[in-house]
């Protein structure tokens, strides 16, 4: 529990750091310009907090809520962020270091930059948000993800997924394609085989509908739509999964 003491500390001379403030209660705290260097805030509540400008440099914020606090030009370069709840926050010009938010949730966070993420954490929040149904949300990520690996064949079926589920068949395919060719260059030759009967399934919807057809097309794409459960995350997060 944090200190009754730290806890004063930070409140009247927003001064603190090192301080021991592990679960306190800090829900619209007005921490700006705060020094909370090397501090231990694990699973405390700053949840709508005004954090602008402060030094997180080095802080413990596992597990931390920080959702919709706003955290506009502070520096968390050094912070553990390991299942930190960013969600809706305001990062706008915060200073992270590269892959910070791997093991944090961000969805729907402000001010934060594609070029800030690195291609695990860019997929990954595109399979979170296509579970979740945001399908044109799902798709911007994981067409950012594949500027950043473009011969990641997992994300080009991952976006086309997301494109048939707005009915953007004729783009699904073409990812379907050339996803196919990345497996096929790697050698995985039945996954090429799928992808390229599902793409022609969507290129030629009327054959699914053919009386006497063997429906091998409609099955290849049933397969590839049942496995997206598969495709994300690319590896798992290993944090506690939050409440939507």
């Amino acid at each position: 529990m944090a200190g009754s003491a730290d806890l004063i500390r930070l409140l009247e001379s927003k001064n603190c750091r090192s301080c021991k403030l592990q679960d306190a209660d800090l829900v619209h705290a007005d921490l700006r310009d705060a020094d909370l260097r090397q501090a231990q805030l694990q699973r405390a509540n700053l949840g709508q907090a005004r954090l602008d400008g402060a030094q997180l440099s080095g802080a413990n914020l596992s597990f931390t809520s920080l959702t919709g606090a706003s955290l506009r030009g502070a520096d968390l370069r050094g912070a553990r962020l390991e299942g930190t709840d960013l969600r809706q926050a305001d990062l706008s010009g915060a200073l992270l270091d590269p892959g910070a938010l791997s093991r944090s949730h961000w969805q729907r966070a402000i001010g934060i930059e594609s070029v800030q993420l690195s291609y695990g954490e860019l997929h990954n929040a595109g399979a979170e948000a296509a579970q979740q149904g945001r399908y044109p949300e799902a798709e911007q990520f994981f067409g950012e993800a594949i500027r950043k690996e473009p011969n990641a064949a997992i994300s080009w079926v991952a976006r086309g997924i997301c494109r048939i589920e707005q009915g953007k068949t004729a783009l699904a395919a073409n990812d379907f394609n050339y996803a196919a060719s990345l497996y096929s260059q790697g050698g995985e030759v039945a996954q090429a085989e799928q992808l390229k009967k599902a793409a022609e399934l969507l290129t030629k919807p009327e054959e699914s509908n053919s009386e006497g057809g063997n429906g091998a097309g409609s099955k290849a794409l049933g397969g590839i739509l049942s496995a997206f459960q598969f495709l994300a995350p690319l590896a798992m997060k290993g944090i506690i999964p939050l409440g939507l």
